[in-house]
């Protein structure tokens, strides 16, 4: 007897292996997933300017960073749009993590992240895009769509639920120009729950999403989707799969998706090479009993000698942490 439902999911066209740049942008499950691909040795960069949620806002960076001009009139250009509240800087296209108490340094974080997002977005083979919620905040002044409402008084914001016509649009506009035409992109939707919106609206929210995303996978050749709601909620789908706030998953959750994501995007010699990165790096990270024992300073040459020959058939491969943790013993 089979006790739970098992998702088949179709291999990706093109498979992922480490020659590959990856670039991430979108909800806190992306950057968990990216955590994992960083970890595994891939080139990542993920979420510059910090996590987004809905799809206005991660087109809209996307744009932006496709753009950008990494000159004077950035800096320019950010100063302007900063906005001010008890003291501290913010823009509402970016996370909070990026704000300061001083505008010079606000100016300089924020152009950073771009100037980072822009070089990675560029240089990237694969993006993936993680979608949260198509629930939207607009600034009722100018009518923006904010990124991140910074705790501001709600009655500065009008709420508004973006359409599946609405998505599609913006997002066949960005396939089809400079920004997305010639990359591999990958889309999730986040199986985080939106409780703040209702129990009813989060549904309607995620509906919205995958039917989007579904009809984009129809009409680009270069768009894939990546199942991890599904696979939470069907596949799963139980609360000791979630985290103590009943809303995110669970690490069990995310190791389970990382590992369904491996079987949808690396060959079998990818998932080998990420098995002996990943025990490198768990090695280094353990705290030796007799850190100037003999015992220990042989298990750090193996190690090391290991990473040399992982190196010599992939030097792109940083291991430069790991090294420097394991040299520091002998």
């Amino acid at each position: 007897m089979q006790f739970r439902t098992y998702i088949n999911i179709k291999p990706c066209s093109e498979q992922i292996d480490h020659s590959k740049s990856i670039f991430s942008l979108g909800s806190c499950f992306a950057e968990n997933i990216a955590s994992k691909l960083q970890r595994a040795k891939f080139r990542v960069t993920a979420s510059p300017t910090g996590i987004l949620f809905n799809p206005e806002s991660i087109a809209d960076t996307i744009t932006r960073l496709a753009s950008t001009h990494c000159d004077e009139s950035l800096n320019m250009a950010i100063r302007e749009d900063l906005h001010s509240c008890d003291g501290r800087w913010f823009s509402y296209d970016v996370h909070s993590s990026l704000c300061d108490n001083d505008t010079d340094t606000t100016v300089a974080k924020i152009a950073a992240a771009y100037r980072q997002g822009h070089e990675a977005l560029q240089q990237s083979d694969v993006v993936i895009l993680t979608f949260g919620t198509a629930w939207v905040y607009r600034l009722r002044e100018t009518g923006e769509v904010v990124a991140n409402c910074h705790k501001q008084p709600h009655n500065l914001f009008s709420r508004e639920l973006l359409s599946v016509e609405h998505i599609v649009n913006r997002y066949s506009e960005l396939l089809s120009n400079a920004a997305l035409a010639d990359k591999r992109v990958i889309f999730t939707v986040s199986p985080v729950r939106h409780l703040a919106d209702g129990l009813a609206d989060n549904s309607l929210s995620k509906a919205i999403l995958r039917v989007a995303i579904g009809e984009l996978v129809r009409t680009h050749s270069n768009v894939e989707y990546f199942p991890a709601y599904e696979i939470l909620n069907d596949e799963l789908r139980d609360y000791r799969f979630y985290a103590e706030d009943m809303i995110h998953p669970s690490p069990t959750a995310i190791n389970y998706i990382w590992q369904r994501f491996g079987e949808y995007a690396f060959s079998d010699s990818t998932r080998q090479l990420i098995e002996q990165a990943e025990s490198i790096t768990q090695a280094s990270e353990h705290r030796p009993m007799n850190p100037a024992s003999q015992a220990h300073k042989t298990f750090c040459k193996q190690m090391l000698d290991r990473i040399a020959k992982i190196k010599e058939r992939h030097p792109n491969l940083d291991f430069s942490k790991e090294t420097d943790s394991f040299c520091k013993y002998l």
